[in-house]
């Protein structure tokens, strides 16, 4: 056990994430060292400390981010005035995020000449404005056209998703664009391995993107490396240094195959074994995933080029008709499908405003499932107003968390919620890690979106916006199986110990 314990110990002792750690706390500390140093020599640094505090509160105000984001640091600073203050001022005055917003501005517009859409939003005005509304602000905002749907299959479990991605691989003739926040050596991600290196061999195009820090426990230093040798192309977004920087808040969680440009695959599955339960971590894992064809796949082709341009850094200029496909003349599913992706560099809260829609367009009902519920006033009026209209509204958490920190904030929001109507369920046989919501039977989106502030404003993502489509049935009744194995959750009363600090979390959940 001592030496099982030591191994551990010296295991981290050497790993890349305690160097990073130590010039982290390195960095901190010589900027709070000088600010420190001064802060009692002069009245001139007395005064310097003044304004800038001034000055930090005045730009935290009238800061055009969600009020709960400043909320949080303006208590930080009251609390911390001069470590709030400093952290604060190194945070949001680097130029690392600038850069990728440029860089991503540049992007946005090249792609606006290859995302034309196939001219069914007028069609799709005339049979429900609201409807082509909220698409054609997708198209204009998010740069994503709505297409009729094809091909679309709904996964209720990881393992259903894994065994067609696996069938649809084993298929690739030109190209395999894999996208995922986790990757993780194991059965799942071996599996896969396998059949890119053959498809490598017999001259398909393999691009690989995964994130730097969703990867940092579950892949080796260098695997980059270790992919390239075999072939597949392989870019890491948004890499970790030993530079104090904001940017490392931002990450890609999203999760996106595409096959041949015909076919693609999204949803809350990662490419690691708990995601199909091959390990158990939390017990069952319950994940939800969606495969679509047709011609919509084109938005993911193009935002999956998108994303590989941004991690090349300019090193990397495609032409993405190179890689558009003509997509044979398969059965239409029925119903109009929008894949979308959403970027929190453009302040476009793309995601959210999708869900918002679907809440406050319901009559009848609004079924969500989420691993996380951490929500600002306007999520949390939306719901509440739905439920006070007449609307069943039902919102579904995991019973055991992965975190429990933000399992705490997420209990936080329970009380507000019910109060106002809305009924939660959580999810008993373990861990419910799917990410939708499915409306009055003709609304729906699938894909990487939690309903949490990270999803909503931090991280890139990713989703599926269906109308009228068929497999709406499909995510309806199995919100309905998962409501069947959870617990109803009617009575919020707390100890006085723990809803001080549920309390004090729900405050900082914006900085978490």
């Amino acid at each position: 056990m001592i030496l099982k314990l030591a191994s551990k110990i010296l295991k981290f002792l050497t790993s890349r994430i305690f160097f990073i750690l130590i010039a982290f706390l390195f960095q901190l500390g010589l900027y709070l060292g000088i600010f420190f140093m001064f802060r009692d020599s002069t009245v001139y640094f007395l005064i310097f400390e003044m304004i800038l505090r001034i000055l930090v509160v005045l730009y935290i105000i009238n800061d055009s981010s969600e009020p709960s984001f400043k909320i949080a640091w303006l208590i930080a600073i009251v609390f911390l005035p001069y470590l709030g203050s400093v952290i604060y001022f190194l945070i949001s005055w680097g130029n690392s995020k600038s850069r990728i917003k440029r860089r991503l501005d540049m992007l946005s517009k090249k792609a606006e000449g290859y995302l034309k859409g196939c001219g069914c939003e007028d069609k799709l005005r005339q049979e429900s404005s609201g409807i082509g509304g909220i698409c054609r602000y997708a198209g204009k905002w998010g740069g994503f056209p709505v297409y009729e749907s094809r091909d679309v299959k709904y996964y209720p479990l990881g393992e259903n998703y894994f065994e067609d991605m696996l069938t649809e691989l084993k298929k690739a003739e030109k190209f395999i664009f894999i996208e995922y926040f986790i990757i993780q050596e194991g059965k799942m991600w071996n599996s896969i391995l396998e059949i890119l290196k053959e498809k490598v061999k017999q001259g398909v195009e393999v691009k690989v993107i995964y994130d730097d820090l969703g990867c940092f426990f579950t892949l080796p230093r260098g695997y980059r490396r270790t992919l390239e040798s075999l072939g597949i192309e392989c870019r890491i977004f948004n890499p970790i240094r030993m530079v104090l920087n904001i940017i490392y808040n931002n990450r890609n969680h999203r999760k996106i195959c595409v096959i041949d440009g015909k076919t693609a695959f999204t949803g809350g599955i990662n490419l690691a074994d708990e995601y199909i339960n091959e390990v158990v971590r939390f017990g069952h894992w319950k994940d939800t995933g969606i495969r679509f064809g047709g011609e919509s796949v084109w938005n993911y082709t193009v935002a999956f080029l998108m994303m590989w341009e941004l991690c090349s850094r300019g090193k990397a200029e495609l032409d993405y008709n190179a890689y558009k496909t003509e997509c044979e003349e398969g059965e239409k599913s029925g119903g109009y499908i929008l894949p979308f992706t959403d970027s929190p560099f453009d302040k476009e809260v793309l995601a959210q405003n999708m869900y918002l829609d679907i809440i406050e367009r319901s009559t009848d009902y609004v079924y969500i499932t989420t691993p996380y519920l951490i929500l600002e006033e306007k999520m949390i009026n939306s719901l509440v107003m739905a439920a006070k209209r007449g609307v069943d509204v039902r919102i579904m958490t995991p019973h055991i968390p992965d975190k429990k920190a933000v399992f705490m904030v997420t209990r936080s929001n329970y009380k507000r919620l019910i109060k106002g109507g809305v009924r939660i369920f959580e999810y008993t046989p373990g861990f419910l890690h799917a990410k939708s919501i499915v409306s009055d039977d003709d609304k729906a989106i699938v894909g990487s979106i939690n309903l949490d502030y990270r999803s909503l404003y931090l991280h890139c993502e990713c989703g599926v916006y269906m109308y009228r489509v068929p497999v709406t049935e499909d995510i309806k009744r199995d919100h309905i199986e998962i409501m069947k194995v959870s617990e109803e959750i009617r009575d919020t009363k707390v100890h006085f110990p723990v809803g001080i600090i549920r309390s004090v979390l729900n405050v900082f959940a914006p900085l978490m």
